[in-house]
């Protein structure tokens, strides 16, 4: 069986606002208009029970991460419902955390979450300007403040050091690092997790003139030299990831290095399916052949099929260059999403190999002035 580090459950296929970027929405797979709105009781139970069965089964502690759509569309008593099923299940210990856009974070949300260990995590790309260029609303509208609105509620709550988990920021290129970390910094962010734009070779990421240039690897070399620079740095991520590797460490989360993480989505309606970013490929690149569903399938059967080996494996890349590579070990050939390509599917290094060269190198070069030095 292949041991599962997180599942990730979409419990509503809405949301409440229009991300220019957003791959559930705007890449070409549209699977979510046929889900349910909100996950049911009844799927809940049904993936409570499992939950219990995979704890039994499985040593190794995984976490929950609550998603969608918009999780907060939810409401406070669907939300209690969901969190008091799952903490039967699991306890304390096993993480549980909300994905959201934070304009729905209440005060009444915030007691839930803090009486049920689960953590939030909130999507913020930047300043005004940067966060309202993609995050929009359903008509375009700006929705910024009411962003930081919520974010503020999260950090004014008495368990706030537990409850505010981060941010998660996805990559503008054309803006300034510097503005980005300070802003950041500023705002009392505990860490950041700095995303790269979707997009594959097919369809070239924002910003991304060719599998040649480097623009996020740029843009990812000028953060590193804000962050080193800062003796009280607030964490990033994938910095502290590709430090770590190039020291001869593990990463902690998937994109980075060559450690395997058990993934698995179960959607609104019980759908058991692979990393969901995979929609970004193509309409229906994270569908298994098997229609395979909580209500009707266990998911220890399920994790231990050949079927969902095969699509763990899809982690580590195929290409000769990838395998050839000397910086495989750090860059583990990033996300799968980045890898297709029509005809050769994911059988190609990352649209962004050529960013994760120039800041790996730049980080070898510093650590090894370092080790010279002393």
């Amino acid at each position: 069986m292949v041991e599962i580090d997180t599942i990730l459950i979409k419990v509503a296929s809405q949301c409440n606002i229009n991300c220019s970027y957003c791959y559930v929405y705007n890449m070409g797979d549209d699977s979510w208009a046929d889900m349910p709105n909100f996950i049911s009781q009844e799927t809940i139970e049904s993936i409570t029970k499992e939950l219990a069965d995979l704890k039994s089964a499985q040593q190794h502690p995984f976490a929950i991460v609550l998603h969608g759509g918009e999780p907060l569309l939810l409401g406070s008593r669907r939300l209690e419902f969901l969190l008091h099923s799952i903490r039967t299940a699991i306890p304390d210990s096993y993480c549980i955390s909300i994905q959201t856009n934070g304009m729905l974070i209440s005060g009444k949300i915030l007691n839930l979450c803090s009486k049920y260990k689960t953590s939030i995590s909130v999507s913020l790309d930047g300043p005004e300007s940067i966060h309202n260029a993609n995050r929009v609303g359903r008509k375009g509208e700006r929705t910024y403040s009411r962003v930081i609105e919520g974010i503020n509620k999260l950090k004014s709550h008495p368990d706030a050091s537990f409850l505010f988990a981060g941010l998660l920021a996805v990559i503008d290129p054309t803006s300034s690092p510097h503005t980005i970390y300070n802003f950041f910094k500023d705002l009392g962010a505990p860490n950041v997790d700095f995303l790269y734009r979707d997009g594959n070779h097919d369809k070239l990421p924002f910003g991304k003139a060719s599998f040649q240039s480097t623009e996020y690897g740029t843009w990812l070399a000028e953060l590193l030299d804000v962050y080193l620079a800062d003796q009280n740095p607030i964490k990033i991520r994938i910095l502290d990831d590709i430090v770590r590797l190039a020291l001869g460490g593990i990463g902690i989360k998937e994109g980075v290095g060559v450690t395997d993480f058990g993934i698995a989505v179960i959607d609104t309606d019980g759908s058991v399916t692979k990393n969901d970013t995979l929609k970004s490929s193509y309409k229906g690149a994270d569908r298994f052949l098997a229609p395979w569903n909580i209500h009707t399938h266990r998911l220890i059967d399920i994790f231990s099929s050949r079927e969902f080996a095969d699509s763990h494996k899809l982690q580590r890349p195929t290409s000769l260059i990838c395998q050839t590579c000397p910086e495989l070990q750090i860059c583990g050939g990033g996300m799968p999403l980045h890898r297709w390509k029509s005809g050769s599917q994911y059988d190609n290094p990352s649209v962004y190999c050529n960013d994760q060269l120039l800041i790996i190198n730049k980080v070898k070069s510093i650590l090894c002035g370092i080790q010279q030095c002393t």
